[in-house]
């Protein structure tokens, strides 16, 4: 069979190649993670993160269409595509002075009000600065999916190990379920019907009925819509590595394990040459099997298992358990990294071009927080699971979870007050002193310095903390920055973490087109009105 052409774009008005089925990411020349964006308050240089289309690490502009994840984003023959907001480049951003002029950051809360006569400049200042990129210049184009309703016997939100075993269950059953799921490669499991690049939510909230306990709206990329009623819906939405906090944790070459695997199966390669392992688990060790011959050290803030350790010894890369990360060093890329041994070790660095994050998994949950099912604080690895049977069923009729955001069944509660291996980690690591930014919220540029003030303000409480810094309202929805957030906030406020509480998780769950939205049919409208 004779190989497919390549695909011909433009990036910044120069052309491109790109292989077939191949996404933008993938397909931009040059060493190393491409600096497609800055950051909205400080300009600071950012790269892709996650991999996973969640972050704001790989916003571009494409076809005119603003906040396109570079790493969803499958090039065409004749794309345009432009960076987000750097000027005159993100590379090199003139804006990016004020991350040099303001070291201990922008004081959003209280500034910008004297004197009074220049409050309007400011606000055209902020403005510009608050962006990731301009509204559309035309207006898009119709949808490729019509608007349309689905009865269906059951939904599978989710088509991973855990969605695909838990569709397979429902087909030996009788049933033929619909599963969505978020995948741009297409998908299909025997005797369901499948939707991919759909991004599904209850809206509105989950009622009983006698025909369906459940509507949802699945949404696409390209202003899609559609309307799912069913009286069953099995909930599958995966795990994702989180991220650590430390100086300089949002600069190019930090990365989630998610995105070095992916980038690991691509025809370059893992494209990075030392690599800092964060992580002493399974994780990490699927991140050495991968990306080995790159992997420069492991380090872990807790112990490192032997599983972790009989890979890297076969590769002979150094292990430093139990060791707290305290800032990574460069401006445009990372170029070392700056550490300590626990317990009031010496200091030491080494040199590396990405750091790793494998230190632990949380669920994704946001739909089973908009779902009310209830949830469970897990002090280990430290997030909130939902409340399943041993037969995945939640505390909602009709619910179920299957996969890793179940999370473990059954089986007594968790002491809320017990102080897991990262909790202890960030007491001692707060306690550092610091000379550079360490980003909270990298999605709005909050710094850990500006939850430490709201707390000795009186703004105590997860939600409250967001309200006043802004920490969570991102595009990414607090996933990244949220947890480790309320490990903090626990600290600081000398409580238990299920005390501080979290963020509400309002629908919909990532970035959705208005045009999907407007093109639902009037009967659906009137169920959202009421």
């Amino acid at each position: 069979m004779a190989e497919m052409p390549e695909r011909r774009f433009r990036y910044a008005g120069r052309l491109r190649k790109a292989r077939p089925g191949a996404t933008l990411l993938e397909s931009l020349p040059g060493a190393g993670l491409p600096n497609v964006v800055r950051s909205v308050r400080y300009h600071r240089p950012r790269a892709a993160f996650c991999g996973l289309g969640h972050c704001t690490g790989c916003l571009v502009r494409a076809n005119g269409v603003p906040n396109v994840r570079a790493c969803q984003f499958v090039v065409c023959d004749g794309d345009r595509v432009e960076p987000a907001n750097g000027w005159p480049s993100p590379r090199f951003d003139l804006l990016g002075i004020l991350d040099v002029l303001l070291p201990n950051g922008i004081d959003t809360l209280r500034g910008f009000r004297r004197p009074a006569w220049a409050a309007g400049a400011y606000q055209r200042v902020v403005r510009r600065l608050s962006g990731f990129s301009s509204l559309p210049r035309t207006a898009p184009r119709t949808a490729a999916i019509p608007p349309r309703s689905i009865d269906a016997d059951a939904v599978v939100v989710g088509a991973g190990p855990g969605g695909r075993a838990a569709a397979e269950r429902l087909v030996a059953r009788g049933v033929r379920p619909l599963v969505l799921d978020r995948s741009l490669a297409a998908f299909a499991i025997d005797g369901a019907d499948a939707i991919g690049g759909a991004t599904a939510v209850f809206l509105p909230p989950p009622r009983t009925s006698p025909t369906a306990s459940f509507t949802m709206l699945a949404t696409t990329d390209d202003g899609g819509a559609l309307t799912v009623r069913a009286p069953t819906v099995v909930l599958a939405p995966g795990s994702y590595d989180a991220s650590l906090l430390f100086e300089g944790n949002d600069r190019p070459g930090v990365m989630t394990a998610d995105l070095a695997i992916r980038l690991s199966r691509g025809p370059r390669g893992y494209p990075l040459r030392r690599a800092i392992v964060v992580g002493g688990g399974s994780r990490a060790a699927a991140v050495v099997d991968r990306i080995g011959s790159s992997v420069g050290a492991v380090v872990a803030p807790g112990e490192i298992g032997p599983e972790v350790a009989r890979r890297a010894s076969d590769l002979e890369i150094p292990l430093y358990p139990r060791t707290l990360l305290l800032r990574a060093n460069g401006r445009r890329h990372v170029r070392s990294v700056g550490l300590r041994t626990r317990g009031g070790g010496p200091r030491f660095s080494l040199d590396c071009d990405s750091i790793v994050l494998a230190h632990r998994r949380l669920p994704n949950a946001q739909l089973f927080f908009q779902a009310g099912a209830r949830t469970r604080w897990q002090p280990e690895p430290g997030a909130y699971f939902p409340e399943v049977t041993t037969d995945g069923t939640t505390t909602v009729p009709g619910l179920s979870a299957a996969g890793s955001a179940g999370g473990p069944a059954g089986g007594p509660a968790p002491d809320p007050s017990a102080a897991p291996e990262l909790a202890g980690y960030y007491r001692e690591l707060v306690r550092e002193p610091r000379r550079g930014k360490w980003i909270a919220c990298a999605c709005e540029d909050v710094l850990l310095s500006e939850l430490e003030q709201a707390v000795k303000r009186g703004f105590t409480g997860m939600e409250v903390v967001k309200r006043y810094t802004g920490l969570g309202t991102g595009l990414c929805q607090g996933r990244y920055c949220a947890p480790d957030a309320l490990l903090l906030l626990s600290i600081l406020e000398g409580r238990p973490a299920p005390a501080v509480g979290f963020i509400t998780q309002r629908p919909p769950v990532v970035p959705t087109r208005l045009d999907a939205l407007a093109s639902l049919h009037g009967e659906f409208l009137a169920e959202v009105v009421e």
